[in-house]
């Protein structure tokens, strides 16, 4: 069935994005030079140095690895994105001069470390018994400057990426209702500004609230913090409204791997949670260098 959301998924990542990215956290760590590594004299040998998992986890780094190296240094990479490593396994080649291996070497192993984490606990959200096309989504509670490399890390893991940021759609919560007095009022004011086609999701955390609502033409609402009796409740009353069923309907708050699968059956399309992001913990993965 159509739904009026749809928001952007970010599978794939722009390597002349990745590159000025990754250039801003390498200045960020070397503001005048490394000075260990540039104090050392290197050979002229191209060196080979692997990054090698040391325990399980789901992959994510096609998209980024291979650009995050300097000139000079190729990097190949020997798994694919979605799938499950051991540990042992290399993940990673990268050949090139060794004093540029070493300088690029933790920011990059922290950045594969950290989104590796991501695809890996994403995955296992998604793995639970969901109906399908149930989506499990991320949410903006990820961390500044890595937003986007978080969310692709969540659509690697399986997972389906809600608005990427506060220009990508509209969604009127809480705080925002206290703003502007009531539901009516925001909706109505945000009726008159905003440009057609940017789609309108309403946060409710009742009844009332819900049925207020709908009494206006808008995409998708939000259950927030809501026992999933009370949100099987409000499905059926958005299902039963005017073309109810087109509307996107997502619970979040207080969700977590123990309690998805019940969320998940009663009619949502699914469920935002930072747990996936926030809560997800890094990986073990270290960059060996080989003599060969």
């Amino acid at each position: 069935m159509y739904k009026r959301i749809n928001f952007e998924q970010f599978t794939e990542l722009d390597p002349k994005w990745v590159r000025s990215q990754i250039s801003s956290f390498i200045k960020e760590d070397t503001p005048y030079g490394d000075l260990t590594t540039d104090s050392i004299t290197f050979n002229n040998k191209p060196v080979i140095a692997n990054m090698v998992a040391m325990e399980p986890f789901i992959f994510c780094g096609e998209s980024y690895i291979p650009f995050s190296f300097p000139d000079g240094c190729k990097a190949t990479v020997l798994s694919r994105d979605g799938f499950k490593v051991n540990a042992g396994d290399s993940i990673a080649e990268i050949i090139g001069p060794a004093n540029r291996i070493l300088t690029f070497e933790r920011v990059i192993l922290n950045l594969v470390q950290r989104l590796c984490g991501i695809s890996t606990e994403t995955h296992n959200y998604c793995m639970l018994d969901l109906p399908n096309d149930f989506k499990v989504m991320d949410t903006r509670k990820t961390t500044p400057g890595l937003r986007l490399f978080e969310k692709h890390a969540v659509s690697v893991g399986g997972g389906w990426n809600h608005r990427l940021n506060l220009s990508s759609a509209i969604l009127i919560k809480d705080n925002h209702l206290e703003a502007a007095g009531s539901i009516s009022n925001a909706i109505s004011m945000i009726k008159k500004k905003v440009v057609k086609g940017i789609p309108i999701e309403l946060e409710v955390d009742t009844i009332d609230q819900l049925k207020e609502g709908l009494k206006f033409d808008i995409d998708g609402f939000l259950l927030d913090n809501m026992k999933p009796e009370l949100v099987k409740k409000c499905v059926h009353l958005i299902r039963e409204s005017k073309d109810g069923d087109s509307i996107f309907i997502e619970a979040s708050g207080g969700i977590n791997f123990n309690t998805l699968e019940s969320y998940a059956n009663t009619g949502i399309d699914g469920v935002s949670m930072s747990a996936i992001t926030a809560n997800a913990p890094s990986v073990d993965i270290k960059l060996e260098f080989s003599n060969d």
